[in-house]
Parts: structure tokens; sequence; C-alpha cells
């Protein structure tokens, strides 16, 4: 689909948010395409690496409200879980170029890559309390595992933005760059590791998660339930509707 590009040469596969009119926001077609590319990626023995980028100015500005509206995830087979399950448990090195806005999935999703680098006009958040919703892809565990418990609350409580030098600090990305040189500094690393062999990548990534493997399954799925139920909760139908009414939410009365 023309959403999401898919281009593979020399052993990358780079997936690109290609939405650029919306700010890369994600429809359900969208995450059942990239569950579909993750998915052959990590069955391709000649796929050694992965590579998630946006454009110069926006990486993805999260999840497409109207179609997320039309479209919510009804179970576990949804574009979207599926999609979460696949970078959570893809067992070849996974990258990022991040820059401008990164919202929601569009920064929870760097939380299981490898290797993060970063635009110096990058943006992160995750504003799903402010949306009557709780955090997903096992972000209310690995972001106090990589933040600290104080700055995860910040971050996930307040889901105020915070930007790629606070990112870099805090160790979400390995450098931060001119946004005309990440995608390319992303590509050459993604070639350093495609020179390597896979067995030893593969071996070397499932040792360093296999501590985390199954609590990340079980908090994702956690997660979903109650993301699932709060966003038929009054809290949410307000969020939303004021979202899609161009004014401020009240939840004065909630």
């Amino acid at each position: 689909m023309s959403d999401i590009l898919v281009h593979t040469e020399a052993g990358i596969t780079t997936l690109t948010f290609n939405r650029p009119d919306k700010k890369n926001s994600i429809t359900a077609a969208m995450y059942g395409a990239l569950a579909d590319a993750i998915a052959a990626a990590a069955a391709d023995p000649a796929v050694r690496v992965v590579v998630f980028q946006g454009n110069e100015t926006t990486f993805s500005a999260g999840n497409d409200i109207g179609d997320f509206l039309n479209n919510p995830p009804a179970t576990e087979d949804s574009p979207v879980f599926r999609f979460l399950r696949g970078i959570a448990q893809f067992p070849k090195p996974l990258l990022a170029a991040v820059c401008g806005p990164a919202v929601g999935i569009g920064t929870t999703l760097l939380f299981h890559c490898d290797l993060v680098y970063a635009g110096d006009n990058a943006a992160f958040s995750m504003p799903f309390v402010n949306l009557g919703l709780c955090p997903e892809a096992a972000s209310s565990l690995l972001v106090p595992q990589m933040l600290g418990y104080h700055r995860a609350a910040e971050a996930l409580l307040l889901g105020e933005p915070f930007m790629a030098e606070a990112a870099l600090d805090v160790g979400l990305v390995n450098r931060v760059l001119p946004p005309s040189e990440v995608t390319g500094y992303a590509q050459s690393v993604a070639r350093k590791l495609a020179a390597k062999p896979l067995a030893s990548l593969v071996e070397t990534k499932r040792l360093m998660k296999k501590g985390n493997a199954a609590l990340v399954m079980a908090t994702m799925a956690e997660e979903g339930a109650s993301f699932g139920r709060m966003l038929g909760e009054p809290a949410a139908k307000e969020a939303f509707g004021a979202f899609m009414e161009r004014r401020k939410p009240d939840f004065s009365k909630l």
C-alpha cells in the first residue's frame, strides 16, 4: 500500500510511513501492512535488519483518530495487536530513524527497537491519559524500566512531549543528528549489521531480551484488555469527541 512503503535491498527491509498529508498517522490498514511486513521479514533468511522511518519533518502522529473510532481493535487478531506482537517478538535487529513528532505508538514502538537515531527536531509523546486511555505496547513496563519511575510518570501521566536531547539522556535514542542526516545514518548502521553473521545477531538479541520477554507479552495483553475497556468509557468518549470537535476536553464531571 502507498501509505506504508516496503523496500528490501541487501538484507535490509525499510518500512516508511508515507502519509505526510496526515502527519503519518496510522490506520488499521497501515497496521495490517506493517504486521505483514514484519512477519515476512522475520521469516525471510535473506532479511537481516528492519528499519522504520518517516520523513525529515514527521515520524508518526500516532493513530488516525477518525479511522481508529470507525475501526477500533476488537480482538487480539486486530491489525494493531498483530503489529505490536510482531515488533515485540521480532528476532532480528530493529532500527528506527525518527524526525519530528513521534506520538503515541510513534514513541512506544521505539521501546522495541534495538537502535534509534533521532533528528534534533524529534518530539516524543505518549498522551494516552489525555485521551482517557492507558498505555499500550507494554510501555507501562518498558518506559519505567528505561526512564526510571519518576520520569516515566511524568511522560505517561502528563503526556507532554520531550525532545531529542532528553530522549538521548535517558537512553531512548542512540544519537541525535540533523534531520537531513538521520535516515542515511540509520541505513549506514543497518548495512553494518547486515554484514554480520545473522545467527550471532539473533542469539545476542535473544539473550539480551529473554529476561523480559514473557513479562512484555503479558503486559501487552493486559494493557490491550484495559485499553479496549477504557475506549468505551466516558473519559475516552469525551476526549475523542473534543478532538473531533476541535475543543478542549472537560473531564471535571467524570
